[in-house]
């Protein structure tokens, strides 16, 4: 999203209109006790309009987290098989990686709607920003990840001549230094949304960057497995399971938090792909480190089940933070309930008095 300038900006919602002293708790009187605080009663917004404005994000942004998990995943497997002896596996990762990351530039590109806004991210450096961060995270991976795929490129006769050793070096060192970047690559963009006002990402936003990195590891473990023949591609199985039990351990313990906000991951449509999420990349995971060990057709099939099942996470996660904002209630409610409790300590500081 852009600013009027063409500026790159952060997706803002405009959480000031949930203003609990606004009457939105519908058109009779609120009734109050003796402390001035509002009691419970039925509520709703003007007209039945959302309190805040859903994110104008479109389907390109989802992708776009999913194909840069992705990225970072495979970088992350193929700086191992390399480092391992596996030039199979490593191949798969570099290609399938630079590919991932030409798609994940194309589809935010695409949102932005026109190149230069990503250049303009470049003339500042923010800390404070994370989508500022996560503009250098992508520069300093990009080259790595790029010069890295190139190598692969170069014929195997010429690669095991002398002037062919210096490109592959290069091509150890490149792959090695987008590993380095690829945890923040997975993670950067669950940081991102969970520091806007949309109710659900917010209140995730302890478990987000794991499930985020966990959906990443294994949707790069499943393109090892899917790309890589099965003697090899003992990395890849071995992350999958490991990015797969992290991924669907912090989905659930998102699904147990308490209060409202998080209650739209586990309703409508949100609730439907990340379920078939879980199925996918359950399954996956465990042909993983069963059947996938002997059979090439099984160790594919669970590559795709753990790729369609990282994909599904992330279309999920984001339905679930647009329906947060379109009902009232997952801000309403838990602003009420924090006003209450003000009040209650408020009531408790006047009887110690």
């Amino acid at each position: 999203m852009t600013d009027d300038d063409g500026l790159l900006r952060e997706p803002r919602s405009d959480a000031g209109a949930a203003d609990l002293h606004a009457p939105t708790f519908g058109a009779g009187r609120d009734r109050h006790d003796d402390q001035g605080v509002a009691a419970d009663s039925e509520f709703r917004s003007y007209y039945g309009r959302p309190v805040l404005k859903p994110p104008v994000w479109e389907w390109k942004v989802p992708a776009y987290l999913f194909t840069g998990g992705l990225s970072a995943g495979a970088a992350l497997l193929s700086a191992g098989a390399d480092l391992t002896g596996r030039p199979a596996l490593c191949r798969a990762g570099r290609l399938g990686g630079f590919g991932a990351l030409l798609a994940s530039s194309y589809l935010l590109i695409a949102d932005l709607g026109r190149p230069e806004r990503f250049h303009h991210m470049l003339r500042v450096a923010k800390p404070s920003s994370p989508m500022s961060v996560g503009t250098w995270i992508l520069v300093a991976y990009g080259p790595g990840s790029g010069l890295a795929a190139m190598t692969e490129l170069l014929p195997s006769s010429l690669r095991a001549m002398l002037p062919g050793r210096l490109p592959a070096r290069v091509g150890r060192l490149a792959g090695l230094s987008s590993a380095a970047f690829a945890p923040a690559l997975a993670s950067y963009t669950a940081v991102l949304l969970s520091q806007t006002a949309v109710p659900a990402w917010h209140e995730a936003r302890r478990e987000l960057p794991f499930l985020f990195a966990g959906s990443a590891a294994a949707s790069g473990a499943g393109l090892g497995m899917l790309l890589a023949p099965v003697h090899e591609a003992g990395p890849a199985r071995q992350l999958a399971a490991l990015g797969a039990s992290a991924e669907l351990v912090a989905a659930r313990l998102i699904e147990r938090r308490p209060g409202l906000e998080t209650k739209a991951y586990s309703r409508g449509r949100a609730h439907r792909l990340r379920r078939a999420s879980e199925y996918l990349t359950l399954a996956g995971a465990l042909a993983a480190v069963t059947v996938a060990r002997r059979s090439r057709p099984a160790a594919a099939a669970a590559g795709l089940a753990l790729l369609a099942g990282s994909a599904l996470q992330r279309f999920g996660t984001f339905d679930a933070g647009v329906a947060s904002t379109k009902d009232p209630a997952y801000v309403v409610v838990p602003q009420r309930a924090r006003l209450n409790a003000r009040g209650g300590q408020h009531r408790h500081g006047d009887q110690v008095e």
